[in-house]
């Protein structure tokens, strides 16, 4: 009797157990194994003796072809062969735990078990080729006809296959792998646009990209994942928008150069959702002399180091990568999990949801500079324990560049598309700046932060929020202040407590409300005071969003104030004797419940 393992991905074929009968002992296993090479070396085929056994079993491992297995079963004492095969740990590995970690969602035995497995998603990946014969990812891939690659730098002859397919292979396993996949049951389709360098132009990614456009007319529940950066690229930006404004989940690598990921291409396109790439311990990825890309221009991380995924060595093989490819096919895969709970939600609500879940404040931003480390934002990316339906009010603050030195210099911040702008302020970590106000500039409206005639750069923090509502007529309701003034040292403006449709502020300030037309929403003014500190800050309860964040100081004015997550940060200037944090708390009120701003 010759046992096969009942999972073909499974068998390790030309190895075999032979295992004797029960009334076997030692002795009659090295005889068997005599037997066994003398029959096989007269028929000149080979045989391998790998390992014995002697304790609860007798038998033995060997290397043979399927002719010796038959002499093998007419030997002496055989009870019965069975073919070797892989066993597998039935942990999920440690970028999949941390995907479930914060919310709980692993089985008992540890397996990974996400809401649901992004059936009704379908991920276009952008890359190179890819083995669709692998275990992993047979019939998950779909490689469409198109192909734009550059001729290999100094290559006369093609190379191997799987070096070939080996960087597409692994993304594509991370997406929708059996066993490696964020979201298991997602189609996957490869647009080819990376050569066997994995390299790539921008012209071939823009074809791709108007290849995607064309062939696919409605974008509702499509992820479109870039694991790939170049120079900046006003055109593959400008071509990455598009896709946006027409429905499509843009998600690109933040870059492996231990850079600013502004400077480059698709990934500071603010209204794609870049990823940066952590470790095990939730820090920033590091190689080498490179790493992963910070700054302002990344939206969240994802694991990105040591990811284990499809091989393209063979159908069964798999192999460790590292890099911000991978951790932008983590997000993809979390976008599909979202988009498939409701293939309606728009780019902006899909980006809000997984800022929303993400985990908070486990990286250790010290190794950046001063700059980086205020703009970078300190989230990981979660999977949702569940896909709520219910509506929800998600906010995030969107930081601008540092302005330059001069006094009519200015930082502009500004919201994505669908988003409301529901807060604006200024932060100069010197101290000197007059302040911010909503501009509108070509139908959009912009967060401008002033820096001053002493002013040494200031920072435009604007506050964005998303929510699955119609914004219908209402009385005007105040959900921010901005305050721009002439004035040398600013007290930032704010909401009056008892009256949240006033916004008050010093004299030589001028107060601009940031008003909101919402019946649907309720809103509350909560503060922290600190006599005796220049930093103070304030939180909105569990169930309430912040949409805006100020400050007030007695004395010597504030550095600025500004939100993250759901608390209010303020820094007093030197010698603040009382400075106070108020927050704007809403949210999306019950039908039986009356707005009470």
């Amino acid at each position: 009797l010759v046992s096969l393992s009942p999972q073909e991905a499974w068998r390790m074929p030309g190895q075999y157990l032979v295992m004797l009968q029960q009334e076997a002992h030692e002795s009659h296993v090295q005889k068997t194994i005599k037997r066994l090479k003398a029959r096989a070396t007269r028929r000149r085929l080979p045989l391998e003796v790998l390992q014995t056994y002697s304790g609860a079993l007798h038998g033995f491992l060997v290397k043979m072809s399927s002719d010796v297995v038959h002499l093998a079963l007419k030997l002496p004492h055989v009870h019965y062969i069975e073919e070797d095969s892989s066993i597998f740990a039935q942990s999920a590995p440690w970028n999949l735990q941390r995907l479930l970690q914060p919310h709980g969602s692993t089985s008992e035995n540890g397996t990974y078990q996400p809401p649901n497995e992004g059936r009704t998603a379908e991920v276009f990946l952008m890359d190179g080729h890819v083995q669709d014969s692998h275990r992993e990812i047979d019939g998950r891939v779909v490689i469409t006809d198109f192909s734009n690659i550059p001729e290999e730098d100094g290559v006369r002859n093609h190379r191997q296959s799987s070096q070939c397919d080996s960087h597409g292979t692994h993304i594509a396993g991370v997406v929708s792998g059996l066993d490696s996949g964020v979201a298991r049951d997602t189609s996957v389709k490869l647009v080819r646009v990376l050569n066997c360098q994995g390299k790539g132009t921008v012209s071939g990614a823009l074809a791709g990209l108007e290849y995607i456009r064309t062939n696919k007319h409605a974008m509702n529940a499509v992820v479109v994942l870039l694991p790939f950066v170049g120079g900046f690229s006003r055109s593959l930006n400008t071509a990455c928008r598009d896709m946006v404004s027409k429905g499509a989940v843009v998600i690109a690598a933040a870059g492996n150069y231990r850079d600013d990921a502004c400077l480059y291409s698709p990934a500071s396109e603010p209204e794609v959702i870049t990823v940066g790439a952590i470790n095990a311990e939730d820090q920033l990825m590091s190689q080498g002399a490179g790493g992963t890309n910070f700054g302002r221009c990344v939206d969240l991380f994802a694991p990105g180091n040591d990811i284990v995924s499809a091989s393209s060595d063979c159908n069964t093989c798999f192999t460790t990568r590292s890099g911000t490819s991978q951790s932008a096919a983590h997000a993809a895969g979390v976008a599909a999990v979202i988009l498939s709970s409701n293939q309606n939600l728009s780019p902006v609500q899909v980006l809000q949801m997984m800022l929303h879940y993400s985990i908070s404040n486990t990286i250790n931003l010290l190794p950046l500079s001063d700059t980086h480390r205020l703009t970078t934002p300190n989230l990981v990316a979660a999977m949702p324990p569940a896909i709520s339906t219910s509506e929800e009010l998600l906010c995030r603050s969107v930081w601008s560049e540092r302005s330059g030195l001069a006094p009519s210099d200015r930082a502009i911040s500004r919201c994505r598309q669908g988003e409301e702008m529901m807060g604006c302020k200024s932060f100069a970590p010197h101290g000197v700046h007059n302040g911010e106000t909503i501009m509108m500039q070509d139908q959009q409206m912009e967060c401008v932060a002033f820096n001053g005639p002493r002013g040494n750069g200031v920072f435009s923090v604007a506050r964005c929020c998303a929510i699955s509502i119609y914004f219908t007529y209402a009385p005007l309701s105040s959900v921010g202040c901005t305050s721009p003034s002439t004035a040398q040292v600013l007290s930032n403006s704010h909401l009056q407590v008892s009256d949240l449709r006033r916004c008050v502020g010093r004299d030589g300030v001028t107060s601009h409300a940031v008003c909101c037309h919402s019946p649907s929403l309720e809103c509350h003014l909560v503060g922290s005071t600190s006599a005796d500190k220049e930093y103070v800050e304030v939180s909105c309860l569990s169930g309430w969003t912040m949409t805006d964040c100020s400050a007030v100081s007695q004395a010597f004015g504030v550095l600025g104030a500004f939100a993250l997550g759901e608390v209010c940060h303020v820094h007093g200037a030197a010698g603040s004797e009382v400075v106070t944090s108020l927050a704007v708390c809403c949210r999306v009120s019950s039908p039986s419940v009356e707005a009470t701003a």
